[in-house]
């Protein structure tokens, strides 16, 4: 079984590979923190991907800003083939509608190389609460009830999906925004807000133990473990079945041979036979996508997250 601290020292001896291999290593940028989603799937795909290039991989974490740190500073490298960035929907998508002032433009200042996974979104209430599905809980936030709900941050994918569901729904809510996941998790649990829209990966441990109660999951289908627990659209919310993806991207100009040999070595990490249980594990979705229909899913992508900005008016914090 893969654990944390071996993911997360796979990219120390990445700097020595890359001498004893004679070249310069592929600045790989996560605009993130360790540990999360988006660091976890980059560690895991580094060594396999520098191998199938020759070359080394080194992780540079730049968190902050909703990833906008880490991926200004993508679309400001040289386009050389050397350097990308694990994007998400977030930092290539929504942010270019809900951030100001950003300074890239998460279409024209990049190259798609492909997408990698995705990983859903789940409607989640205190275990003791009176909604049993998400018709309760809509019956919650009307009549002259008021609800509240958490997010992991203003402007985040949490926020905007279930300010959509509010709004569709004419309920009388209070947005809540935390510092991250952890702790919008933890006061959903103590009864501290009525609902959160979280990532599965999240708080799949927690409905398990009965300290959360699922009520929909943006899935295509039911998922594997939790046969009673109804999709988005089997609960009459098919616009909350928004995925979180994650996918490479070089600065805007980056020569296409190279595109497609770095796509191919990071598809072919992704489809390793003992990749499965690794990104199962982390709560990943493999969902390999090489550079052009990638291309064609940003910009729908894109798209998507306008009409949704307009719908709910969100911009995030400064």
């Amino acid at each position: 079984m893969i654990r944390r601290r071996h993911i997360l020292a796979l990219p120390l001896a990445a700097p020595a590979l890359a001498l004893a291999q004679g070249g310069s290593p592929l600045r790989l940028i996560v605009p993130a923190p360790p540990g999360g989603s988006t660091d976890i799937l980059a560690r895991l795909l580094t060594e396999r991907a520098g191998a199938a290039l020759g070359q080394a991989i080194v992780v540079d974490n730049r968190g902050g800003a909703g990833g906008i740190i880490g991926s200004e500073a993508a679309s400001r490298a040289p386009a050389d083939g050397n350097t990308v960035v694990l994007g998400h929907n977030q930092t290539h998508a929504s942010n270019q509608w809900m951030a100001r002032n950003l300074p890239y433009h998460v279409v024209e200042s990049f190259t798609p190389v492909a997408r990698l996974a995705t990983v859903h979104h789940a409607t989640v209430v205190p275990a003791n609460s009176p909604a049993r599905d998400m018709a309760g809980l809509v019956a919650m936030g009307r009549d002259g009830r008021r609800v509240t709900y958490a997010s992991s941050q203003a402007g985040s994918a949490s926020h905007v999906i279930a300010e959509t569901f509010v709004r569709r729904n004419n309920m009388d809510a209070t947005h809540v925004p935390y510092r991250g996941g952890g702790p919008a998790t933890q006061d959903t649990v103590a009864g501290v807000v009525n609902f959160y829209v979280s990532t599965w990966p999240g708080v799949v441990s927690l409905v398990r133990d009965n300290r959360l109660r699922a009520l929909s999951i943006g899935a295509p289908s039911r998922i594997e473990g939790f046969p009673e627990l109804p999709t988005a659209a089997e609960a009459g919310m098919p616009y909350m079945a928004v995925d979180a993806w994650f996918g490479l991207f070089a600065p805007a100009g980056t020569d296409p041979a190279r595109v497609t040999r770095l796509a191919e070595a990071f598809l072919g990490a992704l489809g390793a036979a003992e990749m499965a249980p690794r990104l199962a594990q982390a709560g990943l979705n493999p969902a390999p996508m090489p550079p052009v229909p990638f291309t064609a899913f940003q910009r729908e992508e894109v798209e998507r997250w306008r009409e949704m900005a307009q719908l709910t008016g969100i911009m995030m914090e400064s």
